[in-house]
């Protein structure tokens, strides 16, 4: 069988036709051949880095607050919880992800500018939160659907709300908590707090007509007094030189545990330091009454302030009968009168409300005379708003010309007398905790709660200084420091400073922080260090453990 080739192929580079090109010819052709280079992708220099802008803890909150100083106190829980889980804080606004905004149910102007807050963090496309009595009250209504609510009796699960509202998710949180049948109150003492602060909770006995609050904050709960002194000690600890022991009304406390208000101050002024002050907050008549003998001896004390908030709100028994406020006028005169002889220059503070629902001409002259008989140095004048879903809202209204005519001449009377001359060229002590809203002066307090400006110098701040009046407002004293007194420091520690948050040494070694619900006040806002405000009527409930932030720490400072 003939073979396929003639030869043996040793390569295959040995298959070459005759058609092929020589190798010169290829050598030569080389030279006309223009080679193509492929050009490369650019690499773009700017190019953004993709991150997940959804994860919690990253974001930037906003935090606003109305109405009292127990709301107040909500909102320092929150911001303490918050920040020590990772997010930012900002007093601005426009630079948050995030509003959390806590709202108050007393007038119809406060809930107004709620509602209109959110409508413009809808606007800006802000993720909302919202707190306080108006959504825990009202949970339904139009301009709050789609948003995450906290209930005012979940604020230590603030961080799970905003976690979930950062993701976009809606979340309510509106139950009531309970032990074994008992009604719980709000966040432990012992959570993390934006310093400078407000720690304050709440109680209530009355069922006044016209209250919206009660509504949404319930009954009285009151806090163990062995919680509230350890408190005090954690706060004076921390550098606080000032504590307010406030509530919807302090003088109920311990009535549902077996105590009572005197009992727990004379607890707590045994762990205030010299220099420091206890400030006692809102007490109604009724609740007052059985207590005048101690209160008027814890007032004298030199580490409280003889300051004490009495709402009348009428000097009319038909109105009082009305509102359901549980005394008469002369309930209230007893106990203005007692304490002001027993606790020589006492500064006594309340409130009125005008164009109650039937009240007369003569029944608002009545009132009249009461504010011109004591001549209140503080009076909180407020015209009368029909709250939905109260009582006092299908009464017989007093028409609205009325009503703020009454406002203003009261309002007028008010104005028409200066509290202070006589404390010209006196010499007191006073307490330097704030600064004043112009920011021109240092904000500092006497013995009596009056406010007193004083130098804006930063070794003032947090201590109690000696001063000369030399002048006096409706609404201040200005006190020149004496030269030769020195600043007196009352704490045992350095101040925390605007921003730092309270307990979180306590944090560190455990290396997590609890979880909870709060916003910033605005007094704190302005600079406040050394204020920390607690509500003695309110249980402390068990709080899960959040996420660990030995880590975020410096970030706090």
């Amino acid at each position: 069988m003939p073979s396929a080739c003639e030869s043996l192929i040793e390569d295959i580079e040995d298959m070459v036709s005759s058609n092929d090109p020589t190798p010169q010819e290829r050598q030569s052709a080389r030279k006309s051949i223009i080679p193509r280079f492929r050009k490369k992708r650019e690499q773009q220099t700017n190019e953004e880095i993709n991150t997940d802008s959804l994860i919690p803890g990253t974001q930037t909150i906003w935090m606003k607050t109305w109405g009292c100083s127990h709301n107040n106190s909500d909102g320092e829980y929150m911001a303490g919880q918050l920040a020590a889980s990772g997010y930012k804080m900002t007093d601005d606004a426009a630079e948050a992800d995030l509003w959390v905004l806590n709202s108050c149910t007393v007038k119809n102007p406060a809930e107004d500018h709620f509602r209109n807050s959110i409508k413009k963090a809808q606007e800006q496309q802000k993720k909302v939160v919202v707190a306080g009595c108006v959504p825990q009250a009202q949970p339904r209504m139009d301009y709050l659907k789609g948003l995450s609510i906290i209930g005012v009796q979940q604020i230590d699960r603030v961080v799970e709300v905003v976690d979930e509202a950062v993701k976009g998710h809606s979340v309510r949180l509106l139950g009531q908590k309970k032990d074994g049948g008992r009604r719980l109150g709000g966040a432990r003492l012992d959570l993390l707090i934006f310093f400078p602060c407000c720690l304050c909770l709440f109680s209530c006995l009355n069922a006044c007509t016209y209250c919206k609050t009660k509504h949404a904050r319930g009954d009285l709960a009151s806090y163990p007094i062995e919680e509230l002194v350890e408190r005090a000690k954690q706060s004076f600890q921390e550098g606080v030189c000032e504590i307010w022991l406030t509530s919807e009304d302090t003088g109920a406390y311990g009535r549902d545990i077996g105590t009572d208000l005197p009992t727990l101050l004379w607890r707590l002024v045994e762990e205030i330091p010299e220099g420091a002050m206890l400030r006692l907050g809102m007490t109604n008549p009724p609740y007052i009454l059985e207590h005048l003998e101690e209160m008027a001896k814890i007032l004298n004390h030199p580490r409280v302030y003889a300051f004490l908030h009495v709402p009348v709100q009428s000097a009319s028994d038909s109105v009082l009968m009305d509102m359901k406020r549980e005394y008469c006028i002369d309930d209230f005169r007893k106990v203005v009168d007692f304490l002001k002889e027993r606790v020589p220059g006492v500064t006594i503070a309340t409130d009125i409300i005008c164009g109650f629902p039937g009240e007369t001409e003569e029944d608002f002259q009545e009132t009249m005379e009461l504010v011109r008989h004591y001549k209140f140095p503080s009076l909180f004048i407020n015209q009368f708003y029909p709250r939905p879903g109260t009582p006092a809202a299908k009464m017989e209204q007093v028409p609205a010309h009325v009503k703020k005519q009454r406002t203003k001449e009261l309002s007028q009377l008010f104005h028409s007398y200066n509290p202070y001359d006589h404390e010209v060229g006196v010499r007191q002590h006073v307490l330097v905790t704030e600064e004043s809203f112009d920011a021109q002066f240092h904000v500092a307090h006497n013995k009596y709660y009056e406010q007193v400006l004083v130098p804006k110098r930063s070794e003032f701040k947090g201590k109690m200084i000696e001063v000369d009046i030399y002048e006096a407002g409706k609404h201040f004293l200005k006190g020149r420091p004496v030269e030769e007194s020195k600043p007196f420091t009352p704490s045992i520690a350095e101040p925390l400073q605007k921003g730092q948050v309270s307990g979180l040494s306590q944090v560190i070694t455990h290396t997590c922080a609890l979880s909870a619900f709060h916003q910033i006040n605005e007094k704190c806002a302005r600079g406040c260090v050394s204020r920390h405000i607690f509500n003695p009527c309110l249980f402390p409930r068990p709080v899960k453990t959040q996420q660990c932030i030995k880590h975020k720490i410096s970030n706090l400072r």
